[in-house]
């Protein structure tokens, strides 16, 4: 992005950014950002990095900033298409890479983006550590802990709908079913 012909520094700034880190971006402080883009983002983070994540994002917004979210959905073709030994967590997955993909309810992106979490710790994040060892696979001796609520009132949902498209590719004959959420939140 920064050496593309348009890019000005002085109307944006492009950083590479751990989203569920505790650090925000180089130069960026709190409640000055309008717009944060998360385009199949989210989705690679572990359930239990999204809280962090979240509350990052309402960090560096305006009151009144904007997230403009898509995302995959549940039951999307890259979901169905996983193979055993992909598995981490229902609905998460690694893919051969190393990178990881959740497929989301729009239901659960509502509460994420309200702020209602389930404080739960997963198999996966127990397991982070050994995940390499183990194709992919959980640790067998993993367990989930107890699960509590909590609700930080952080963004109102403006737009938050599902985009399910079959998709023909006429040439192989074959037909895709894709499945991607996508919706806009502001700052409170």
């Amino acid at each position: 992005m920064r050496s593309h012909a348009e890019y000005n520094p002085e109307l944006m700034q492009a950083d590479v950014w751990d989203l569920a880190s505790e650090e925000l971006p180089p130069g960026v402080e709190e409640n000055t950002v309008d717009v944060v883009l998360m385009v199949f983002v989210f989705s690679a983070l572990s359930p239990l990095q999204w809280k962090q994540a979240v509350h990052n994002i309402h960090r560096v917004l305006k009151p009144g900033g904007e997230v403009c979210f898509r995302d995959y959905g549940r039951g999307d073709l890259a979901q169905v298409r996983f193979k055993k030994g992909r598995y981490l967590e229902e609905n998460f997955y690694i893919r051969g890479d190393g990178t990881r993909v959740y497929f989301f309810e729009k239901d659960e992106l509502d509460r994420i983006w309200r702020g209602v979490f389930d404080s739960t710790e997963t198999s996966f994040d127990k397991a982070q550590g050994r995940i390499n060892g183990t194709n992919g696979a959980p640790d067998s001796t993993a367990h989930k802990a107890g699960t509590t609520k909590e609700n930080i009132d952080l963004f109102e949902i403006e737009e938050l709908g599902v985009d399910r498209r079959m998709l023909v590719n006429r040439a192989k004959k074959l037909k895709m079913y894709r499945c991607w959420i996508q919706g806009r939140f502001r700052k409170k």
